[in-house]
């Protein structure tokens, strides 16, 4: 069996970013634990000090299968291009032709503008076609 990876990223609003990233990703929010109707709620009962309660929010894949995004609150920004970064694979299990999944593409990447992504560029390569794009906080990432 595979080690499980989280994939977490510092962030100046961890709860807006679990939002862009679970529509970037077909996700879903995380909601609370089981007995909770919310994070501040089960936040209270742990006894975290109320400027904390907003620290982190997550992005989780419905069906259990993806890793789990973490969003968690730093005060300073991002100051230089990210190391890593994130690939949303639209085509996944589609040939790899410069026309596979255009019409996909362009409806998903103007989703994520519309959820405040920026279009870097695009690149039109003959192995196919992909939108380089920051999320709503600067942090790059490609829609193939």
């Amino acid at each position: 069996m595979a080690i499980s990876v989280q994939v977490t990223f510092d962030a100046r609003n961890p709860a807006r970013q679990a939002e862009f990233w679970a529509l970037a990703l077909d996700y879903v929010v995380q909601p609370p634990p089981p007995g909770y109707e919310s994070w501040t709620e089960f936040a209270q009962e742990i006894g975290l000090p109320p400027e904390r309660w907003d620290s982190m929010a997550a992005a989780v894949d419905p069906d259990g299968v993806g890793p789990r995004v973490l969003f968690q609150r730093v005060p300073e920004g991002r100051t230089v291009k990210n190391r890593v970064h994130l690939d949303v694979q639209l085509r996944s299990g589609e040939g790899h032709t410069p026309d596979a999944g255009v019409t996909k593409l362009t409806e998903h990447v103007s989703k994520l503008v519309d959820a405040g992504a920026k279009v870097v560029r695009e690149v039109r390569e003959p192995t196919g076609n992909c939108t380089v794009m920051q999320d709503p906080e600067g942090n790059e990432f490609c829609v193939a």
